[in-house]
């Protein structure tokens, strides 16, 4: 009949405030309580300063790890996708079916170490500029979005001289555009 009273209680507090939950600490160890000793926890996460609550932003660390692991990731994938296309093509006549397979993960495995390492140092150079473009002007927008994709492009074609950069910059800053923009029509006109 406790259990019934808790209950009724604890729906009665939920209807009140949805943006809080009851705990009970003595919950496990069968202790008689009554409902006005739960305590309130919040389900949403609390803020020091309302500032920080209105910025619906990752850190630049979560920023640092999830671009740089994306990146990895994806371009691993594909080089591994383009490095068994390679070894199909190296195959010679009278190879056996062992040294197929051989060619194939051998190949698929260089190539996707290869594209995932450089992929993944364009995801770190983005995240890193973008970042610091943030911190600098206060504001997270598209156009942060292309001068980081402009840094990128020129900072990783920097050795190869000036024009290769600024090509590369320019190639950077409309693919981060694109992407940017891509991403404000998926979220208006695509149902999820």
């Amino acid at each position: 009949m406790a259990a019934n009273n808790n209950r009724s209680d604890h729906d009665s507090d939920e209807n009140n405030n949805n943006n809080t939950r009851l705990y009970n600490p003595y919950q496990n160890f069968e202790v008689p309580t009554k409902s006005q000793y739960l305590y309130k926890l919040p389900t949403s996460p609390e803020y020091l300063f309302t500032e920080e609550s209105l910025k619906q932003r990752r850190s630049w660390g979560e920023n640092l790890t999830f671009y740089t692991g994306t990146a990895y990731l994806g371009g691993s994938v594909s080089g591994a996708t383009v490095g068994i296309f390679t070894g199909v093509k190296n195959f010679e006549s009278g190879d056996t079916t062992k040294l197929k397979i051989n060619r194939i993960l051998n190949s698929s495995g260089h190539t996707g170490r290869t594209w995932g390492n450089r992929i993944g140092i364009i995801g770190l150079m983005y995240a890193g500029i973008e970042s610091g473009v943030v911190a600098a002007m206060d504001r997270d927008d598209v156009w942060t979005s292309v001068v980081a994709g402009l840094g990128t492009g020129a900072v990783f074609r920097a050795a190869r001289g000036v024009r290769s950069a600024a090509v590369a910059g320019a190639l950077g800053g409309l693919a981060a555009g694109a992407v940017v923009a891509g991403k404000q029509v998926v979220k208006r006109y695509v149902p999820i």
